[in-house]
């Protein structure tokens, strides 16, 4: 599901969900143009088998950058001007994270730039990420462009154990913020002492992001369990997951953005 909300603007995000593969690209508008179009166009053309190494994604984007490329130059040069030039100049942006099922108990995921796989085992509580740290999110992200090379500090990559009480999904960044920040608060109250360094620290920045944290820290209690459930439930329930952004927002707890979610089920 990939939704904005209260804003005029493009909803650059696309999110893919089949059977084996679930995927978001948040297509970077802040640069380039045709931003909407290259995450959708990656989604679509995202390979079957997981994409296990900076060489592999590399060699893929290479593969299908110059379909995509001839068709937006052409309708580039439809509006002509500033805009032609801002697509040789910059070409697209996106970011990618997509996970694959690889067998009844194994997920292989691969992310470059800020969106994140999650995988949250329902019964220990445990929620696996592909994310580094909160404070991370306020770096200018990696993007794939349609144009430029890649920078292997960008691709991550790894795999989950999953089971049937597993919930696998992958969102952009505004939502897996606040995600992140909703989980490592709730195990902070809990007595966890793990992100008591790394939330201090985040929330600290005088960022955006920090009032965000801010908020979140002043939720009692933060009852991660029930909000993931609901959350990743109305995926399938367009009103309902509106509702849970709205709220969110109203909570401020998350940022004005495009908000997509993939999810697949466990074992």
């Amino acid at each position: 599901m990939s939704k904005d909300f209260g804003t005029m603007e493009v909803n650059e995000d696309a999110a893919l969900a089949k059977a084996n593969i679930i995927a978001v690209s948040d297509g970077a508008g802040g640069g380039g143009v045709f931003a909407e179009r290259w995450s959708r166009y990656l989604l679509d053309n995202l390979p079957e088998t997981p994409i296990a190494s900076f060489i592999m994604l590399d060699e893929w984007i290479d593969g299908i950058w110059e379909s995509f490329y001839k068709e937006c130059e052409e309708k580039a040069r439809q509006q002509g001007g500033m805009f032609l030039d801002k697509f040789y100049d910059e070409g697209s942006f996106a970011t990618l994270a997509a996970v694959w099922r690889v067998s009844d108990v194994e997920c292989r995921w691969m992310s470059y730039g800020d969106s994140v796989v999650f995988n949250y085992d329902t019964e220990t509580g445990i929620l696996q990420h592909s994310f580094a740290q909160l404070a991370d999110f306020n770096n200018p992200p990696y993007l794939i462009s349609s144009k430029d090379p890649l920078d292997n500090k960008g691709f991550r990559c790894g795999s989950f154990h999953t089971s049937p009480s597993s919930i696998v999904f992958a969102a952009s960044d505004a939502l897996s913020h606040a995600i992140l920040a909703l989980y490592k608060v709730d195990k902070q109250i809990a007595g966890c002492k793990d992100y008591d360094e790394e939330l201090a620290t985040a929330a600290n920045l005088h960022t955006r992001n920090s009032m965000y944290i801010k908020s979140v820290l002043a939720l009692h209690p933060v009852n991660f369990h029930k909000k993931i459930i609901d959350l990743t439930s109305a995926c399938t329930d367009e009103n309902q997951f509106k509702n849970i952004i709205k709220q969110m927002k109203a909570d401020v707890i998350i940022a004005t953005d495009d908000y997509s979610l993939a999810m697949m089920t466990g074992s």
